[in-house]
């Protein structure tokens, strides 16, 4: 059995004003599944489907501290939609940062509430992603990521080297999962993680030890009061296990 990715979970401190801010950005629906909780995805979107990777915003008071170790990239189709978009943004309380990025075509901008993203330069290769061209996590080792997630999920690899690596949906759909060889190094929690889901019939067990073999750790956390799993990829990011669906 595999899973496959089918969410970006995202602490926030207010998940109603900050899911109000990626739905208008996304063009996305919003729900709720209770106090605290907030859901995007697109409007008509069947979940789980690879066409889109989905936001859940989680309320948590923990301050934001270091800089995110995953991020949105959002596709642009043209120079003139690239400016119009970062000007959308800043209306709707995004703000640019710099993050040490330098003379670069993309620009780097942070949410309300200072989740880091980037609005992308036109690139033929998203040209059929929807608003979000690639989840991207920073990392120290791509190609040992590449080969844990290579193995953990049904997605297939596109590119690696020792300085990134992208996957897609086997289906060619959806946006890119990418990591980054970055200097920097994980401190503390990470605000924003993957979700990932099994297929039906899966054993959540079976699938979480599967993991395990593959190099996941677990995080050291009481799980006693959920129904999911929490995990840690080989370089020691937080992600979730999502019962089957």
């Amino acid at each position: 059995m595999a899973t496959r990715l089918v969410q970006i979970n995202m602490k926030a401190h207010d998940d109603a004003a900050l899911g109000r801010f990626w739905a208008e950005a996304l063009g996305w629906g919003i729900d709720s599944e209770g106090p605290g909780v907030t859901n995007l995805e697109p409007v008509g979107f069947t979940y789980p489907d690879p066409a889109a990777v989905c936001i859940d915003l989680i309320a948590r008071p923990e301050p934001k501290t270091v800089k995110n170790r995953v991020h949105l990239d959002l596709a642009t189709t043209s120079t003139a939609h690239q400016e119009e978009l970062v000007a959308r943004l800043k209306g709707l309380g995004a703000t640019p940062v710099d993050v040490g990025q330098g003379d670069v075509p993309w620009t780097v901008m942070a949410d309300p509430e200072g989740n880091e993203f980037c609005v992308l330069e036109p690139r033929q290769v998203y040209r059929d992603t929807g608003p979000i061209a690639a989840v991207v996590v920073d990392c120290t080792d791509p190609r040992e990521m590449a080969r844990f997630w290579g193995e953990a999920m049904d997605w297939t690899l596109h590119e690696v080297t020792d300085d990134s690596a992208t996957m897609r949906s086997a289906r060619g759909v959806g946006p890119y999962l990418e990591f980054l060889r970055t200097p920097d190094t994980k401190s503390g929690w990470n605000r924003v993680h993957l979700d990932v889901r099994p297929y039906p019939g899966a054993d959540p067990a079976a699938e979480a030890a599967r993991l395990r073999s593959l190099g996941a750790t677990d995080p050291g956390v009481d799980q006693s009061a959920i129904h999911w799993t929490i995990l840690a990829d080989p370089e020691g990011n937080e992600f979730c296990l999502l019962t089957p669906a």
